[in-house]
């Protein structure tokens, strides 16, 4: 348990939120179910379905299922297990973002695999990430933007931080559950790449070229672009006990909160360095970085972990939701819109759960009430074109289900099962038991 820390002075769990949550995940769960059916995503104001390629993945399915088994809606699980193996299938011949499927799907079914044992959704884990390890067989190792899921075929060879190393968690577990090395050894082949790029203050840039494995700028940040390349280095060492992850680990953050911290009024944003300077030349964050103050404290960083908080915190507050885009140099918003993020709430639980002020259960009551006042309507949740005039826009994103009513209910409901000790979460929050190292 190194680097945790673990707070025996907890706040008290809240029991009739936690049913709130329940009740709202069955309410949307069933609207999807009516409405969008083995389709990707759900429009809520049209009450239609939406697929993100020329065929449908049923990724809200997926991505919903382990929240369904979190939350005990057994029931509608076992519909989801029951489309998994009998329904099921990714013979498409179509393109479809690597990085994007390996964490909604490839994570989804590792999670379902790791609750239910059923040998048939191993099977469909296996299939799909022997699909999306084709993507891995250029010149770097590093993985192309797309691959064809039926032809194996490849193309886009500029990615960022996140889409070339984010692999270790999904495709590790993948190795482990079949005693197959190949998918992990190509994950941490990708991550490793893209840590050797780092410069001599320990700080990595934006882009890649996929054929040569090179830097394409000097951008170096923690948020939107690479965020889960480091997420995953320590989530990694958690889940598969490998102490090479770890050391990466130790080295990055040390790099991160020395030149990417900026102190604002006792706050910390955390913003855009030259990776070969380290000074200071962005200061423009948007909403999935507000992950960032979770990893932190998770990884044992109370200091720079509760302060990075606040500062989102103060923005949803200001706001009533996070904006898309915020310049914390400028103090204004660049982009309005909210997408139904979970990240705050992710950082909220686990400040929650490792920090244990009761303060921080305030907090996610707050955001609740916000999300449903705004983003509520009579199917489902929508989100928002702009923060100012909280229009509803028809979209409903498969990580609200995965996640952002996860985070929610587990922050109130606080279930022993679902501490840190037994389980770790990818970053669509798709929750596994670590394995031995």
């Amino acid at each position: 348990m190194s680097g945790l820390l673990f707070c025996l002075a907890l706040a008290a769990p809240q029991p009739a939120l936690a049913a709130d949550v329940v009740r709202e995940t069955r309410r949307s769960w069933d609207a999807y179910v009516h409405y969008a059916w083995g389709h990707d995503e759900l429009r809520p104001l049209t009450r239609t379905g939406f697929d993100w390629y020329a065929h449908p993945l049923f990724m809200t399915g997926l991505d919903a299922y382990d929240t369904l088994r979190v939350m005990g809606l057994d029931g509608e699980a076992r519909r989801v297990e029951d489309y998994v193996d009998h329904t099921l299938s990714f013979d498409d011949d179509m393109y479809v973002k690597t990085f994007e499927i390996s964490i909604r799907l490839l994570g989804s079914l590792d999670a379902m695999y790791d609750l239910t044992g059923d040998p048939l959704v191993l099977s469909k884990a296996r299939d799909l990430g022997d699909r999306l390890l084709r993507a891995f067989a250029s010149p770097s190792g590093l993985p192309y933007y797309y691959v064809n899921l039926k032809t194996g075929a490849t193309k886009g060879t500029v990615i960022c931080a996140a889409e070339a190393g984010s692999y270790i968690f999904e495709f590790g577990a993948l190795s482990r559950f079949t005693r197959d090395p190949k998918y992990y050894r190509a994950a941490k082949r990708a991550s490793e790449r893209v840590y050797g790029t780092r410069s001599a203050i320990g700080l990595i840039g934006k882009d890649y070229d996929v054929t040569t494995g090179a830097g394409l700028d000097h951008d170096s940040l923690c948020g939107c672009y690479v965020d889960s390349y480091y997420e995953y280095l320590y989530k990694g060492w958690r889940l598969l006990g490998d102490p090479e992850l770890k050391a990466m680990w130790d080295t990055s953050i040390a790099a991160v909160n020395r030149y990417l911290a900026a102190q604002r009024g006792g706050k910390i944003w955390y913003g855009m360095a030259d990776s070969v300077t380290g000074r200071l030349t962005g200061t423009s964050v948007t909403l999935w970085d507000a992950y960032f103050p979770a990893l932190l404290i998770y990884a044992g960083h109370p200091w720079h972990g509760e302060r990075a908080f606040a500062a989102w915190d103060g923005l949803w507050r200001q706001y009533g939701l996070l904006p898309m885009e915020y310049d914390f140099g400028t103090g204004k918003v660049t982009n309005p819109r909210y997408y139904l993020n979970p990240e705050l709430m992710e950082s909220c639980y686990y400040m929650i759960k490792l920090a244990g002020r009761p303060e921080y259960a305030a907090d996610m009551r707050q955001y609740y009430a916000d999300l449903k006042r705004h983003c509520r309507n009579d199917v489902a949740y929508s989100q928002i074109a702009d923060v100012a005039t909280m229009r509803q826009e028809d979209a409903l994103p498969s990580f609200f289900f995965a996640e952002t009513l996860k985070y929610l209910y587990l922050g109130f409901a606080q279930p022993a099962a679902y501490d840190f000790q037994h389980v770790v979460f990818s970053t669509e929050a798709h929750p596994l038991r670590p394995f031995a190292p």
